[in-house]
C-alpha cells in the first residue's frame, strides 16, 4: 500500500501513480492546466508605461534574470545616458542603455518569449563560468538573436530531470522568487527505506546547518531490492536540500530527479540530453500561469522549418564540437582549392601575370 504524507498543501492533487520509480507525464501537451496560477497577492503591480527600475527592464529585454541584472550593474557593466548605471534608478523606453559599450534594445510589449525544456542528465553542471571546466548546459543551447538563455531554476551536477530555460528574465523570476512559493517535485531513490516516523519528520521539519527545512508533500512510490522510489514536492529548492534532508536522517540518495516545476512537467517522450521548445499556445498558457501580460501584438511570422521543429524532441550537439565541425570543412576545401591551383599552374595559369598559359609555352622550359 502506498504511503503519503503532506503538509498543507492546497495545490497538490495526487494522481495514479506508476507501480515502481519517478512517475513521467505522458500526455502531448507540457503545462500542466491543473496547476494552481501565482497567487494574486504574490504578483508585482502590472507594468507601467513610465520609467521601470533598471534591473527589471534589463530582465524583460532577456538579458538574463533579475538578480544577474542587479550584478552586472553593481559591476559597472551598464550606463545609461553615458552615465554609469545605479542599483535602483529608472529608466524609459526614451533612455540610451548600453552594456559593455552594447546598445540594449529595451522592449515595451513585444514578442512572446522562448521556453525550452531540457532532460538533463547527470554529469553536467547549469552555469557558464566553472573554474573546473565541466561539461555545461549552455553548451548545448540554440543559438537565439537579440536575447540571451536565462535558466529557470538550478539542478545539481549529479541531478537529472526536467530543467527549464527562457528569454525573459522576468518568467524566470516568476518561478523561482520565493515569494511566489512555486513548487518542485522530485523522484528520489534512496538505499533502504523510510518508516512512518521518517517520514512525518520530513514533512514537519529537520533541523539543518542553515535552518530548519521541510518538505511539503512525500509519497512512497515502491521499489525493489535495497533501493526505494519517493517523489516529494517542496515550494522553495535551496542548495542541496533535498540530498542533506535524507543525509539528515543517514540516509543516501542514489539518484535524484526532477519531474515537475511549477506546472511543467518533465514528458515521458524526451529522453536523457533531449530538449524542445514550447508552442506558442503553451507559452501563452505559462504567462497567464505566472500572470504576466500575454502580448497582443502579432506575433513574427516563422518559416515551415520552424513551425515543424516546435514541439519536437531534438538531441543538441555541444557548441564546441559544433563550431570545430563548421570550421573543418572551411579549413579543408581552402586547401584543396590551394592544392588544385598549384597542381594547375605549371601549364594552365600563371599567377604572375594572371594569364592562362599554353601547353607550348609550358614545353619551352
Amino acid at each position: 500500500m502506498k504511503k503519503t504524507t503532506r503538509a498543507s498543501s492546497p495545490s497538490y492533487s495526487p494522481e495514479q501513480p506508476a507501480a515502481v520509480g519517478p512517475r513521467r507525464t505522458p500526455s502531448k501537451t507540457r503545462v500542466r492546466k491543473t496547476s494552481e496560477p501565482i497567487h494574486e497577492a504574490a504578483l508585482a503591480p502590472p507594468p507601467a508605461s513610465g520609467p521601470q527600475r533598471l534591473h527589471k527592464v534589463l530582465a524583460l529585454a532577456g538579458l538574463g534574470s533579475r538578480r544577474e541584472m542587479e550584478t552586472i550593474i553593481e559591476a559597472g557593466r551598464i550606463t545609461v545616458n553615458g552615465e554609469l548605471a545605479k542599483l535602483g534608478m529608472t529608466v524609459a523606453l526614451a533612455d540610451v542603455i548600453r552594456l559593455d559599450k552594447r546598445i540594449v534594445r529595451l522592449q515595451e510589449s513585444g514578442q512572446l518569449p522562448k521556453v525550452l525544456i531540457y532532460h538533463k542528465p547527470e554529469g553536467e553542471i547549469v552555469s557558464r563560468d566553472d573554474p573546473e571546466k565541466r561539461p555545461s548546459v549552455f553548451e548545448k543551447l540554440p543559438r537565439i538573436r537579440g536575447a540571451k538563455w536565462v535558466a529557470i531554476g538550478r539542478l545539481d551536477f549529479n541531478t537529472c530531470g526536467l530543467l527549464v530555460f527562457t528569454t525573459s528574465g522576468e518568467l524566470a523570476n516568476r518561478f523561482t522568487h520565493p515569494r511566489y512559493e512555486v513548487e518542485r517535485e522530485y523522484a528520489v531513490r534512496i538505499l533502504g527505506g523510510l518508516n512512518e516516523a521518517q517520514m512525518l519528520q520530513l514533512t514537519e521539519g529537520v533541523e539543518l546547518d542553515d535552518g530548519i527545512a521541510n518538505f511539503d508533500v512525500i509519497q512512497d512510490r515502491g521499489g525493489e531490492g535495497v533501493n526505494h522510489w519517493y517523489h516529494i514536492i517542496l515550494h522553495e529548492g535551496t542548495n542541496r536540500e533535498v540530498r542533506r534532508l535524507f543525509e539528515a536522517l543517514g540516509l543516501q540518495v542514489s539518484r535524484l530527479m526532477r519531474v515537475r516545476f511549477g506546472p511543467l512537467n518533465l514528458p515521458s517522450r524526451l529522453r536523457r540530453g533531449q530538449m524542445l521548445e514550447l508552442e506558442p499556445k503553451e507559452v501563452r498558457e505559462l504567462l497567464e500561469w505566472a500572470g504576466m501580460p500575454v502580448p497582443a501584438v502579432p506575433q513574427r511570422q516563422q518559416s515551415p522549418r520552424e513551425r515543424e521543429q516546435l514541439g519536437k524532441a531534438f538531441t543538441p550537439k555541444a557548441r564546441k564540437a559544433m563550431d570545430e565541425a563548421e570550421r573543418k570543412p572551411r579549413a579543408g576545401g581552402a586547401a584543396t582549392r590551394a592544392n588544385t591551383a598549384k597542381a594547375s599552374s605549371p601549364h594552365g595559369f600563371n599567377p604572375a601575370t594572371k594569364q592562362r598559359r599554353s601547353v607550348r609555352d609550358g614545353n619551352r622550359g
